[in-house]
């Protein structure tokens, strides 16, 4: 069985060379992941793509079309970017767009992975509720008042949407293997090789070398699977596909699902020729309880950030008590309930530094205010600006120039601000009652 993975987040551009030569290849199914967790909590806190609308549009256009053409499944994950019922809609308005320019005739299955907070807070108060790293437990609160909580679906639940015999599989929040691996383990290919297969291609040739965005070809056997980038000059080697096993991943032996986990311990990685790895090996132990990964976004207020530079040495070696002082006085002239959250580059804003390691010569400096009003935050931005740029600080040599400015205004209205109050795994997760599973006939020509 041949499986064409498309897009590692569609909408960020499909190489269309190299598509063209996976479809020549005659595949099974496409898929494509279409959202991810990693761009940071606002894009699930507000219910927006991440990728620009004319960048999805021409890509689902590019996939939707292809498989038409070649008479077989396209399956989509993550829909919209973080697979809320806003970015499942957004992302349906834009297919059923293309459907009717394109007089295409399908029939699409939808998942809706909205997770209701009533349910997680009952999770939370049975200890059903297990935070993922360093994450606090919430408060019910915290819970109810998430704009969006969604709940990453498996191949449990993308089964029951293809069991409607759709054309197209559209699903909210969900696992990135789930969109690979459902339809061969439905054929009855070894789980344990689907889910590796589908971990491995859903960043399509990132698993090469040298990495990219082009597609991925991954033929399957009830034995082993091959993988084969479909750019000329991408290679996937043993060490490379070997390497991806630690991407997103805290254990690299070991995959956690809703339904079990895939363990890597006994697989192999053999080279078939300079371009193509076959791998073998990996198992898939069930688990008795269903568990689900939980992703709930809330809004903290309004954000304006302000840039700046400083390339001064001796300010440099007090710049922690400096930016004490300023804002001590701001708060003084701002009163009201603003956050600053400082980001020193140069100084740690990426990763600690030790003192021998920061930088002596020019930091930059975002700063980041957070208030209900945005009103409020551009006010306590701009006068900490001009607060900051006169601070006096011992061994100063002049009355005026802290500070330098890329662009002006160096004050910048960013978005709404939210953070994540839920990243959490919910145990024994009611899989079956929660997921919405629908399905609809689609004509393109009856549209126009």
């Amino acid at each position: 069985m041949r499986i064409l993975a498309a897009s590692g987040q569609l909408g960020y551009g499909i190489p269309e060379a190299s598509f063209a030569r996976g479809m020549a290849r005659k595949p099974h199914a496409i898929g494509c992941d279409m959202g991810s967790i990693d761009p940071g909590p606002y894009y699930l806190g507000a219910g927006v793509m991440a990728a620009p609308e004319a960048m999805v549009e021409r890509d689902l256009e590019l996939v939707l079309c292809a498989a038409r053409e070649a008479g077989i499944p396209l399956i989509i994950g993550s829909a919209g970017t973080a697979g809320a019922s806003a970015h499942l809609d957004a992302t349906l308005a834009i297919l059923r767009r293309i459907v009717a320019r394109r007089g295409l005739q399908l029939r699409l299955a939808t998942v809706r992975s909205d997770v209701p907070a009533d349910m997680v807070v009952a999770a939370l108060r049975e200890g059903r509720l297990d935070p993922i790293g360093a994450m606090a437990q919430p408060q019910a609160d915290d819970i109810l008042a998430c704009s969006h909580i969604v709940g990453q679906c498996g191949t449990e639940t993308i089964k029951r949407a293809l069991a409607l015999d759709p054309d197209v599989v559209i699903a909210g929040r969900a696992c990135d293997t789930a969109i690979f691996a459902t339809l061969p383990a439905l054929l009855g290919y070894p789980m344990g090789l689907c889910l590796h297969m589908a971990k491995i291609i859903e960043c399509t040739s990132l698993c090469c070398q040298p990495g990219g965005r082009d597609a991925m070809l991954a033929e399957l056997t009830m034995a082993h699977f091959t993988l084969e980038s479909m750019r000329e000059d991408a290679h996937a080697t043993p060490t490379s596909v070997a390497a991806h096993a630690l991407y997103e991943q805290a254990d690299p032996l070991r995959v956690d699902e809703p339904g079990g986990s895939l363990l890597l311990h006994d697989a192999r990685y053999e080279a078939l020729d300079s371009h193509r790895t076959r791998v073998s090996g990996a198992r898939f132990e069930p688990r008795a309880s269903p568990t689900l990964k939980i992703e709930g976004s809330l809004w903290l207020g309004e954000r304006v950030v302000l840039l700046a530079g400083i390339a001064d040495p001796v300010l440099l070696r007090v710049l922690p008590q400096a930016l004490e002082a300023v804002e001590q006085r701001v708060r003084t002239l701002v009163p009201g309930n603003w956050q600053l959250f400082s980001h020193v580059y140069g100084h740690g804003a990426v990763r600690a530094l030790a003192p021998h390691q920061q930088s002596s010569h020019e930091v930059g400096l975002v700063l980041e205010f957070i208030a209900r009003e945005s009103a409020l935050a551009r006010t306590a931005a701009g006068v900490f600006k001009q607060n900051l740029l006169h601070q006096a600080y011992p061994g100063r040599l002049s009355t005026g120039g802290n500070l330098a400015f890329a662009f002006t205004p160096s004050e910048i209205d960013a978005h709404q601000a939210y953070r994540f109050a839920l990243y959490h795994v919910m145990c024994a997760a009611p899989l079956e009652r929660l997921f919405q599973v629908d399905a609809v006939d689609l004509d393109g020509r009856a549209m126009h």
